[in-house]
């Protein structure tokens, strides 16, 4: 496969790697296919022998000291997850959950690892992408209102659209920006975006935020219990040649300084305390099945799928007690007693 962004998105990758192409408002299955990442294929290996998920690898890196990926019990703190990777280089970071693209700033790293945390990026506070992501929603509007210019490069490189998607950015900024005029399918199409980014991290020449004003009309659309119905259009013929390199990314968001690699340590970190969130994915929370005082260990169930819904299971990811039960969390410290 070539080296470009987003590669990791499913949609894209079957599209490289098969040549099939998975209709917008559809899912995988619906084609034949069916993708899965490395670590929910050794999570689903490790289940079949009867081992649940208590452990999560993730990369840190950025203006970290020295950047690592490692292995660690759900529930540790990011801030101690930090300190494995040296610290930051300096008191002037922030930080990212998941990706340069697609992650979420970090306001507190007393946040806990969860099943779906991705990496941890350091970057300084004056860096563009933490600029970026600290925008509020009222200033992309209003930046996109005054000097959208509609010269539709964030559809022309928009990966979902170059393979067929109605999936239209600039059209949607039209829409927003006129009282939210166009054909229902095309304002529903809001719904197939992927996140992914390209379209105010690298097409838009004028630092508008097509992805932010998408999120704020997909919030919207979904609130009203809309969906999408479209047709699979044909595939952009400039299509490969849209494609992004991940070193021209690299470049474009200035992270190049920050760009080193991140060995996989194979030292298992054990920390005195962790912090289960009862809801750490897409379905209902959990509910804690143990009290505080109780000891538990490694693998054991500590909050249930409630009876008639759709959920997962929290397991134990540390062997100890119980010191604090919430409606959102789980407390266990490594041995000792409740207070």
């Amino acid at each position: 496969m070539p080296d470009i962004y987003p590669a990791g998105d499913e949609v894209i990758t079957i599209w490289l790697t098969t040549g099939r192409r998975v209709p917008a408002g559809k899912i995988p299955l619906d084609i034949g296919v069916v993708v899965n990442n490395v670590q929910t294929l050794l999570n689903v290996a490790r289940a079949c022998d009867g081992e649940p998920v208590t452990t999560r690898t993730l990369t840190v890196t950025g203006a970290v000291n020295k950047p690592i990926t490692v292995t660690v019990p759900i529930g540790t703190s990011l801030r101690e997850v930090l300190e494995l990777a040296g610290g930051g280089r300096s008191e002037d970071l922030i930080y990212i959950n998941g990706g340069p693209m697609m992650g979420k700033l970090i306001t507190d790293l007393s946040e806990p690892v969860t099943k779906t945390t991705g990496g941890l990026i350091a970057l300084p506070t004056d860096h563009l992408l933490i600029l970026r992501k600290s925008k509020p929603l009222e200033t992309i509007l209003r930046i996109a209102k005054t000097v959208c210019e509609q010269c539709s490069f964030c559809t022309e490189l928009c990966p979902r659209h170059i393979i067929g998607h109605e999936l239209s950015p600039h059209l949607l900024i039209r829409a927003v920006n006129y009282m939210k005029l166009g054909k229902t399918s095309m304002l529903t199409s809001a719904l197939t975006c992927s996140e992914c980014g390209v379209c105010e991290a690298y097409a838009c020449p004028v630092g508008i935020s097509p992805l932010r004003v998408n999120l704020a009309l997909k919030a919207e659309l979904r609130a009203k219990g809309l969906i999408y119905l479209g047709d699979l259009g044909n595939v952009d013929p400039m299509a490969e040649h849209r494609l992004i390199p991940t070193s021209r990314l690299l470049d474009r968001l200035n992270l190049r300084k920050f760009y080193s690699e991140a060995p996989l340590s194979t030292e298992r970190h054990v920390p005195e305390e962790v912090t289960l969130k009862l809801q750490q994915h897409i379905g209902a929370p959990a509910e804690a099945i143990v009290k505080v005082g109780d000891v538990v260990s490694v693998g054991q169930v500590v909050g249930e799928i409630p009876v008639g819904l759709l959920g997962a299971r929290i397991h134990a990811s540390l062997s100890g007690t119980v010191m604090k039960v919430t409606p959102q969390t789980i407390t266990i410290r490594k041995g000792g007693a409740a207070k």
